[in-house]
């Protein structure tokens, strides 16, 4: 009987196995990499287990984000650590810094590293850049991407994630951030509701924005040319 129970047993973890790899498959996300300046938009990685957990995590897109981008690979920029909050990052994109990161899923600030992915999540992760007063303030666009041709008008808001006065997580607009096109500083300025009208350049993928009134984490939104989209296919 205890032989057949063992037998059982070891049929059970085989099927769970197989069912969770197959759960596993076909997951892919984007993630957003900021270490000071922003490094990484959006960049598509499909998950799988890297560290055996059993789950697709924080930790696995990460890595795979720096196996595939960063030169060198995982084992030159990316680096965790246990530690009294669980697992942690100790490096990102190079950036050692004593664990000063953050990151947010969906943008909602997450848990810790081992927090589970799924299929179209966006993944933001940075340093901070103020290691003394923690001023880096995490903020996004309230679009991930856009379709636009150049030319077209389109208007974005800005938003940072922040704390009334009871510490609760609220979302505010982000005033008077300068808007960027591929990293080149515009005209374009975000008013008090945190709201900006520009008009696409051309060649431009990605829109961001900084501040000389407060450090921004830097967001990211794409530009999709439907134009380009439809030539292609």
């Amino acid at each position: 009987m205890k032989k057949i129970m063992v037998i059982m047993l070891a049929l059970c973890m085989l099927l769970s196995a197989a069912v969770a790899e197959e759960a596993n498959e076909g997951v892919l996300v984007y993630v957003t990499i900021a270490a000071g300046d922003l490094v990484m938009a959006q960049a598509p990685v499909e998950l799988s287990d890297t560290d055996g957990d059993g789950l697709l995590t924080i930790n696995d897109a990460l890595y795979l984000a720096h196996e595939e981008f960063y030169e060198g690979g995982a084992e030159a920029g990316y680096a965790t650590a246990e530690t009294q909050w669980g697992l942690s990052l100790a490096k990102l994109w190079g950036v050692e810094n004593g664990g000063s990161y953050g990151y947010y899923v969906n943008n909602v600030s997450a848990n810790s590293m081992a927090d589970e992915l799924h299929d179209g999540d966006h993944l933001n992760a940075f340093a901070y850049t103020d290691l003394a007063a923690w001023s880096d303030s995490y903020c996004y666009f309230d679009a991930y991407t856009i379709d636009a041709n150049a030319g077209d008008e389109v208007t974005l808001t800005l938003l940072c994630a922040g704390f009334d006065e009871a510490w609760n997580p609220v979302t505010l607009p982000v005033a008077g951030a300068v808007i960027t096109f591929d990293g080149e500083v515009s005209e374009f300025v975000t008013d008090e509701n945190g709201s900006v009208t520009f008009t696409v350049p051309e060649n431009v993928f990605v829109v961001s924005a900084k501040s000389d009134a407060a450090t921004l984490v830097p967001p990211a939104c794409l530009i999709y040319v439907p134009e380009a989209e439809e030539e292609a296919a």
